[in-house]
């Protein structure tokens, strides 16, 4: 199986949603695709792909994991593979949220774009970052209400 293309493909499945809420987060354009959950398709379908012929290994594995044995599985071209895709699925599907959220909730996008880049690079690190940036707009919303 050519891993290698199957690895470059999924960045190229995310690259352009990420490109669109972090450099183009006020087109009308970004906000149509980005509303849509179904960005997460390709990724979803390569990860369904992957995981479904090992399912049963997999299943056995992952229901008692210890460290050593996941570490193994995971340093295998197929593993690394699976766990990079399923990286890129939810820190997208995260990164959605964050995009769409914060425009309900009337936040700038230059205060979301770290977040944002963030999330792509670093998944928890950018939800953190983001939710700590909710709390300070609310909080100097609710100041500003009481004035």
């Amino acid at each position: 199986m050519p891993y290698e293309l199957l690895f470059n493909l999924s960045n190229l499945f995310v690259l352009p949603f990420w490109l669109m809420m972090i450099l183009l987060p006020n087109l009308r354009i970004t906000k149509r695709v980005i509303s849509s959950p179904w960005i997460v398709l390709p990724c979803a379908l390569l990860y369904a792909g992957l995981v479904i012929p090992a399912f049963s290994d997999l299943i056995r594995k992952l229901s008692q994991p210890g460290l050593q044995e996941l570490a193994a599985g995971l340093s295998t071209p197929q593993g690394t593979l699976i766990g990079w895709v399923h990286f890129l699925a939810f820190d997208l599907f995260t990164g959605r949220w964050i995009y769409l959220d914060s425009r309900e909730r009337e936040i700038k996008s230059g205060w979301v774009a770290l977040p944002l880049l963030l999330t792509f690079m670093l998944g928890p690190l950018g939800l953190l970052l983001y939710l700590c940036l909710r709390v300070v707009v609310k909080s100097a919303r609710f100041g500003k209400a009481n004035d």
